[in-house]
């Protein structure tokens, strides 16, 4: 297969031209367009790699819809996977979350979220690659038990740690933080108060413990690691000491700034950029890509921000960032941090994960997708 008549968005450049596939992976890239009968007009649109999701919490939303309805698994999988796939995404690591005690649908629907991601993976049910991302709420006394369920499953890529108490990390401002948990779940005033008292005292209790426990599993086991809500050196210093690879979410400045020189990659939500800010109030994702320790963007929420917010931040004259590197953001920084050494780059040799898009006003809008060669979309 030729794709040609399209904008390659390579690793330090975007070149007009054509690439050339075989087997699934790219055979070779030109500079021309291709003259061939049986050639892919890409209509002059952008010709990127498959983009790589490391972190998105979209495929609750299709199993339970609604509070207390409950959607058929795979039916729920395929319609999560389709607004992936077209949004671009041709790798998607599922965060699933663990220890969260209040959320019971959550608790439920554990081992149904993880066993319908593998069933769908092993009958090639999805258009899209999708791994495992286990986020560990730190602060419960069963996380632990409940991590040690799921740490060999063989989709399982990447664990995440996180401490949402109030005070602290993503809710240093704790308005913010009941803003968002009273109406989350509809709490009296007097509710809220004693909520804050136990997850304050749960985070006392459990998160050193189930922290340090988790990451030594972790690396015996050589599963990449990564941080969440970092907002201070001392936290960042201690992702560090623990073997995290990626610090997602930092909430400050001065602790993505640090992540980065530490070797952390910086992983921040494109939703914050499309919006223009956090909705916690923290840091802005276009602050840290200005300041150039900005590494990895997630879509988190929504997916077809991930595409979005890289051509928004390409056309930020507040930064320094061209199409090629904004692009890398999705696709070769967090394909690196994973190790998955076989995509994430327009490049001979890699896997023919490849998104068409085409600008629309202000937007990139997905046009074609493939996957390994195959369309998909």
């Amino acid at each position: 297969m030729i794709i040609t008549n399209v904008n390659l968005v390579l690793q330090d450049e975007v070149v007009r031209g054509s690439v050339e596939i075989r087997d699934g992976k790219i055979a070779s890239l030109s500079d021309t367009t291709s003259q061939l009968p049986g050639a892919y007009d890409g209509e002059n649109g952008f010709l990127t790699p498959g983009l790589i999701e490391l972190h998105t919490d979209n495929l609750e939303k299709y199993f339970t819809p609604r509070p207390k309805v409950n959607w058929p698994p795979l039916s729920a999988m395929s319609a999560h996977d389709t607004q992936l796939i077209g949004s671009g995404i041709t790798t998607v690591l599922d965060a699933v979350a663990i220890g969260d005690s209040r959320d019971s649908s959550r608790q439920e629907n554990l081992d149904l979220f993880i066993n319908t991601v593998e069933e769908s993976q092993r009958r090639g049910l999805t258009r899209a690659e999708h791994k495992l991302h286990l986020r560990c709420e730190v602060p419960h006394e069963s996380t632990v038990e409940l991590f040690e369920c799921y740490i060999h499953r063989p989709e399982l890529q990447l664990v995440s740690l996180m401490d949402h108490a109030p005070g602290q990390r993503q809710f240093v401002n704790r308005e913010k933080y009941r803003t968002y948990y009273q109406g989350k779940y509809n709490f009296s005033d007097a509710e809220m108060a004693a909520f804050e008292q136990e997850q304050v005292e749960l985070s006392n209790r459990w998160s050193t413990i189930n922290r340090n426990a988790i990451c030594q599993q972790c690396r015996d086991l050589n599963i990449p690691l990564a941080s969440h809500d970092d907002a201070t050196i001392a936290h960042v210093d201690e992702s560090k000491e623990l073997g995290m690879v990626i610090a997602e979410f930092p909430t400050t400045v001065e602790a993505a700034r640090k992540s980065h020189e530490l070797g952390l990659k910086v992983l921040m939500g494109a939703p914050n950029v499309v919006r223009g800010g956090s909705h916690s109030g923290n840091v802005a994702a276009h602050e840290l890509a200005s300041l150039g320790v900005l590494d990895i963007l997630s879509s988190d929420y929504y997916p077809a921000s991930l595409l979005d917010a890289i051509f928004k931040l390409a056309n930020d004259e507040r930064n320094s960032l061209d199409i090629a590197k904004a692009v890398q953001l999705a696709t070769r920084n967090p394909a690196q941090a994973l190790g998955l050494n076989d995509r994430g780059e327009i490049a001979e040799g890699k896997r023919a994960d490849l998104v068409l898009s085409h600008t629309a006003d202000d937007h990139h809008l997905v046009s074609r997708v493939w996957r390994e060669a195959k369309k998909v979309f």
